[in-house]
């Protein structure tokens, strides 16, 4: 067991480190929820939040490798052409981070009908938690630190503006979403 965790705590297992933290503060986000939404009547949020971040998983890991596979096609790298490289890595984190904070959003709106102040409260505090462990999950592939500065501000200010605009959200991602 020593052995594992030394192994895990090395600095070359960093990713794999990121990822698996962002996939317990995912699990445990998904726990207090449920725990939190079973009086409120609602457990079938949590299941969909569940299936969303599956998906965002796949999502993440497909765009991910067909982002690298453009950037060695178009020989996109770090050293040579760093402007096109990380404004490529931040759009490409950033479309995923709306994605998920649209999705957030338009789940939580089914379950808002006929909820009062506080129920509907506890539900948008879900959809903002929900927000953050979807940026802990697109962060643990996208690693960079100014992806990693700039995204939790992007996908917080997403859930607001698709919050005060859910419009906006459905036209965007419609194709998403349903």
């Amino acid at each position: 067991m020593g052995k594992l965790i030394n192994w895990l705590l090395d600095e070359n297992q960093e990713d794999l480190w990121n990822f698996l933290v962002a996939l317990a503060l995912n699990g445990v986000f998904l726990g207090v929820s449920a725990l939190l939404l079973w009086p409120l009547d609602r457990l079938s949020l949590v299941a969909s939040l569940a299936k969303g971040l599956g998906f965002l998983l796949l999502a993440t890991i497909s765009l991910a490798f067909l982002l690298g596979v453009f950037q060695r096609v178009l020989r996109l790298n770090l050293y040579q052409r760093s402007g096109a490289y990380i404004a490529s890595t931040l759009l490409t984190s950033s479309y995923l981070l709306a994605g998920w904070a649209a999705f957030s959003r338009l789940t939580i709106d089914g379950s808002l009908a006929g909820a009062t102040f506080w129920p509907g409260a506890a539900l948008y505090l879900i959809g903002l938690l929900a927000c953050l462990g979807g940026y802990y999950l697109v962060s643990a592939f996208f690693a960079g630190q100014i992806y990693q500065l700039l995204g939790l501000p992007f996908i917080l200010a997403s859930y607001l503006v698709f919050s005060v605009w859910p419009a906006s959200a459905r036209f965007l991602y419609r194709w998403l979403i349903e």
